[in-house]
């Protein structure tokens, strides 16, 4: 079988027309390139030079062989940059997965902090819920994600980054007075997001987890899928709803500017992590757009430093 290591030895020589040339240029002892030239042979069942004085001249076989050693040396070189290309963040796609509501205040913002350093870089920012990211994760469809916790999966390295508090959101000034309890909560007129994964939801699961701890039931008035229609019916004074802060802060003034909020008694937190599994090598894409994305989670959030778990 013949190797490009062989095809290097046999396009080298038959530039220079010497072996000895040859394996100047490559750095091989002259015996060595000759022995690599005659495994060549051996592999294409003919002789490619003949000697002549102290060089050697291409046989007709050498001179067909020739084009086709080019071509298969420059394909490996070429399959050797695009390689490099991506390794060092020339070229390739980044798919990296994201909970919902993140995209609304950071999507953007990390896509450009990645083309700005990047430009041949494309861009597959994935994932409506974290439900949804820990099922592409689980499935070799994505390196790695950031999500709210918790991830119930042993195979997953999982390091919290931040926190962001879940506020109680309304447009009548006179539900804003003090911090919202469980019994308050319940008893209120509610629209929340996240419908269709509702039983999943990191946001969900703690609110009704805070309702049930005080013994009540949380009820809602109208369910929807996401944060905007939630902010929207809270404006008209449909409804009121808990979301997170950063969120509040990123569409409020946009959708809902007579809106105000207030915290939950006691304070609830929803906790931003990066998840990869834990066999995963990750590229260098990978690394990069995890340090973009918790520079810019832990910038609109409260900071959580912590050991990777999992």
């Amino acid at each position: 079988m013949l190797s490009l290591h062989q095809l290097r030895c046999f396009a080298t020589a038959y530039e220079h027309r010497s072996f000895t040339a040859a394996a100047t240029e490559l750095g091989y002892a002259q015996p060595s390139l000759s022995e690599q030239i005659r495994l060549l042979e051996r592999a294409v069942g003919a002789p490619l030079f003949t000697r002549a004085g102290r060089g050697v001249i291409p046989t007709e076989a050498g001179e067909a062989l020739l084009p086709h050693a080019q071509r298969t040396l420059a394909a490996a070189a070429q399959a050797q940059a695009a390689v490099a290309s991506v390794a060092t963040l020339e070229t390739g796609t980044l798919r990296f997965g994201i909970f919902g509501t993140a995209r609304l205040y950071m999507g953007a913002a990390l896509i450009s902090d990645v083309l700005e350093r990047h430009p041949g870089l494309r861009v597959e920012l994935i994932g409506q819920n974290s439900t949804e990211v820990l099922e592409e994760l689980r499935r070799g469809r994505l390196e790695a994600a950031m999500i709210s916790l918790p991830v119930a999966d042993d195979s997953m390295l999982v390091r919290p980054v931040a926190r962001e508090e879940l506020v109680y959101v309304s447009a009548d000034p006179a539900r804003l007075q003090s911090p919202v309890t469980a019994k308050a909560l319940s008893a209120a007129s509610l629209v929340l997001p996240e419908a269709t994964w509702r039983t999943q939801d990191a946001s969900r699961v703690l609110l009704n987890r805070f309702a049930q701890e005080a013994g009540r039931t949380l009820q809602t008035r109208v369910e929807c899928e996401d944060v905007e229609t939630a902010l929207e019916l809270v404006q008209r004074g449909l409804a009121d709803s808990v979301v997170q802060r950063a969120v509040l802060d990123e569409l409020g003034p946009r959708l809902a500017p007579d809106v105000g909020w207030v915290s939950l008694r006691p304070r609830l937190y929803d906790t931003i992590a990066v998840v990869h599994r834990k066999d995963a090598v990750l590229s260098a894409g990978a690394r990069l757009v995890i340090e973009l994305a918790v520079a810019r989670i832990q910038a609109v959030a409260e900071p959580v430093r912590s050991a990777s778990t999992g």
